[in-house]
């Protein structure tokens, strides 16, 4: 559709109600609190999807490559059918059509950098007077598509500092960390593009993905390569219909012809509590024990209801024997392994568990904790990330606004703001030009700022009327956001 409708409807005639005689309006895009207390950094990531997709592709495709007389045809009956008889105009629209391109400057901050609160990521102002109006006709549309991948890469940043932290105290494989966190959410999330932008936000910080379309996302719009570098994988794993296919009576059959027929090598995950996992970890398994220890490859073992804490470590509350030692403990009296330097017990390589619901960053340190005091390595576990992880936010999460705070009327300068008085500070906006230094590693905001001051700093132009002028690659960010 005409991306000039992708908006909310008050924005349609935001255009008559500037003052006569303005030529620019200047906006930023701001995370302006944290829902979570320890997170006070917010990571920047998606901006370069939108301008390729939205502001290039589809105004492209759908604005100006249709026929002028076609597109204010469809314009005007949905404005008028939407608001009744109105005086927004077409004029505007047909002007852009001839222009044939978005008159806009975006200045933004590398993408995957760490950006305290309050401070904005990017701005973005129009190049011609006459289009002063598009500057913030461009809020919904931004925000609608920003603000969850900047979430979930900010996200996937915590899990990734509490793995690391934890593979750093109790393991001999912190590369591990890279498959410990895997991407479990696209059924559970808001939508198509909201599962793959979310998804490649988490692929910021892990490898692991079930999310097959974030890897073709990575390559259309950060220049990443699968012939050249892991964007991310994944492992043959079952699902409950296949296990309940086998009939519980056929279940250790099920493990048998898996390990030895399907997968006669190489990693592959088995749903294990169809129906009763203790049993599957204290007869299935060592019935399977000399099979799995000479296979090349993991067999992974992954429960998948109860209290992840409690199944996979253990609980001192537990009914019976099993459910006191968990998940890991029963592994390790079935399969052994080897205590590393650090004085942790490690598994077998050829056999690990996987934890895939409900798992939340507390619940993450909740696991790695327990088993640290139960002697073993955090990397005994990998946690699958669902839409219980990133799908409970929402824009407020980390208080994303695009807020206007400079423009120009008859050649004049003003330099705007909001500071409500009935707010508690989160929507006070900052004032005028801005210019963002890096001070000490921390991004800085300094606002009010003249247009000389405005040009230098750490905001660069990375659009400008039409064309893309950085072009980052998913390796770039990826360093960047893991630093």
């Amino acid at each position: 559709m005409n991306p000039l409708l992708l908006t909310d409807g008050y924005k349609l005639d935001h255009r008559r109600q500037y003052p006569n005689g303005t030529t620019l309006v200047y906006s930023n895009w701001t995370p302006r609190k944290s829902r979570h207390e320890n997170i006070g950094e917010v990571v920047f990531f998606g901006l370069q999807y939108f301008l390729k997709k939205y502001v290039i592709d589809d105004f492209n495709a759908n604005f100006f490559g249709k026929p002028k007389e076609e597109v204010l045809a469809k314009y005007t009956r949905r404005v008028n059918n939407y608001l009744g008889e109105n005086l927004v105009g077409i004029d505007h629209v047909g002007d852009l059509h001839d222009l044939g391109y978005i008159p806009m400057v975006f200045k933004a901050l590398p993408e995957g950098s760490k950006v305290p609160l309050r401070v904005p990521m990017f701005t973005l102002y129009n190049t011609l007077p006459e289009f002063f109006w598009l500057t913030n006709y461009f809020e919904t549309l931004l925000s609608a598509v920003i603000w969850l991948p900047c979430n979930s890469a900010t996200i996937a940043g915590e899990y990734r500092k509490i793995l690391d932290k934890y593979a750093a105290e109790t393991s001999s494989q912190p590369g591990f960390v890279d498959w410990q966190g895997h991407d479990f959410s696209m059924r559970g999330m808001g939508g198509i593009e909201a599962s793959i932008t979310s998804s490649a936000g988490h692929l910021l910080y892990f490898m692991g993905t079930d999310t097959i379309p974030a890897i073709d996302f990575l390559e259309e719009f950060y220049n990443a390569d699968s012939d050249t570098e892991l964007i991310g994988g994944s492992v043959a794993a079952t699902e409950h219909s296949v296990m309940c296919m086998g009939t519980t009576e056929g279940e250790f059959e099920t493990f048998q012809r898996l390990v030895t027929e399907v997968y006669p090598k190489g990693i592959v995950s088995i749903v294990s509590d169809t129906w009763d996992l203790w049993k599957v970890l204290t007869d299935y398994l060592p019935k399977l024990k000399d099979t799995i220890v000479s296979r090349e490859g993991k067999v992974v073992i992954r429960p998948d209801s109860g209290d992840p804490a409690d199944i996979i470590c253990g609980s001192p509350n537990g009914k019976n024997e099993n459910e006191k030692k968990g998940v890991i403990e029963l592994l390790w009296e079935v399969f052994g392994g080897s205590t590393n330097d650090k004085g942790f017990k490690e598994l077998v390589p050829q056999i690990g568990a996987i934890y895939g619901d409900s798992i939340t960053p507390e619940r993450a340190i909740q696991i790695c904790e327990r088993l640290k005091t139960k002697g073993f390595a955090s990397t005994n576990i990998v946690f699958g990330i669902g839409s219980f992880t990133y799908q409970y936010n929402t824009r407020d999460t980390f208080g994303f606004a695009m807020k206007a705070t400079y423009g120009e009327v008859n050649g004049e300068g003003r330099a705007i703001f909001k500071d409500p008085i009935t707010d508690d500070g989160t929507k006070k906006s900052a004032k005028g030009l801005m210019k963002i230094t890096l001070e000490n590693g921390i991004f800085t905001l300094h606002d009010n700022v003249s247009w000389e001051e405005e040009k230098t700093g750490e905001l660069k132009e990375v659009f400008r009327d039409g064309k893309i002028l950085i072009d980052q690659k998913l390796s770039e960010i990826r360093q960047r956001a893991r630093k």
